[in-house]
């Protein structure tokens, strides 16, 4: 599985394409949206000013970019190409197939969460303790494993055709709704009630905890562990599902 997981990596590092959208469309948002915001005003109901909060968000969503649009649409183009179905040659199981996926994805999205930490300290003035930048990139890259499983999963379940629309509704859908965007306090209070049960919120919520300087909240960890264990669970399944149909 280590030889395969390295493989991944370097796949996914040639691509110039994909670590653009990855690693530097998320920095560039970030400048966009908070680029001229000041640094006193605050976001309602976080304490946080807007170039604070959307610094996590915006590594959330750098994440959720390299690990989802990554793996799904590889995965997908895999199946058709044939590589999959060598691999059923191997002694590789389901699970490290899925695990080797997912590894792999989540070490591509590190450099995208840490540029944008750069850009917010650089441009915008973000100031935190030490401890925080480091759990704030823990926290980021190791939630970012709940999303990674997700792209798996739309890989298996999608056909080559269908697996942009699919990837990308997904993706917009979770990043908007989540309040990885834009917080999700503007949000109609019908709208902020669905949007704390989903993952991206979840997700985004564990980095505002840490520049609050507070532990996060046992819902939005429970969602994240749920999650993931669907998510890996359902690419497992759908990885033996499509093996038993070749």
């Amino acid at each position: 599985m280590n030889s395969l997981i390295k493989l991944e990596l370097t796949r996914a590092l040639r691509n110039r394409k994909f670590l653009f959208f990855s690693v530097m469309y998320p920095s560039l948002l970030f400048l966009i949206i908070a680029g001229n915001a000041d640094s006193t005003s605050k976001v309602d109901g976080t304490g946080l000013t807007l170039p604070t909060y959307m610094m996590v968000s915006m590594a959330s969503f750098g994440a959720l970019t390299a690990v989802l649009m990554g793996n799904s649409e590889r995965i997908a183009k895999e199946r058709e190409g044939g590589w999959v179905r060598q691999l059923r040659l191997t002694t590789l199981p389901g699970r490290g197939y899925v695990l080797a996926k997912t590894a792999s994805a989540a070490v591509v999205s590190l450099p995208s969460i840490v540029i944008v930490f750069v850009v917010a300290a650089a441009v915008k003035d973000v100031r935190l303790d030490a401890w925080q930048w480091l759990a704030l990139t823990g926290a980021i890259w190791a939630g970012s494993l709940v999303f990674a499983a997700l792209g798996v999963a739309i890989g298996y379940l999608a056909t080559g055709d269908a697996v942009r629309p699919i990837t990308m509704i997904t993706y917009f859908g979770l990043s908007m709704l989540g309040g990885l965007w834009m917080p999700t306090t503007t949000f109609p209070q019908w709208l902020q009630d669905i949007a704390k049960w989903l993952p991206t919120h979840a997700y985004a919520a564990l980095g505002q905890a840490i520049e609050q300087s507070r532990a996060p909240h046992a819902q939005d960890i429970a969602i994240l562990v749920v999650s993931f264990a669907l998510f890996a669970g359902g690419a497992a399944w759908l990885y033996r599902k499509d093996t038993l149909k070749a």
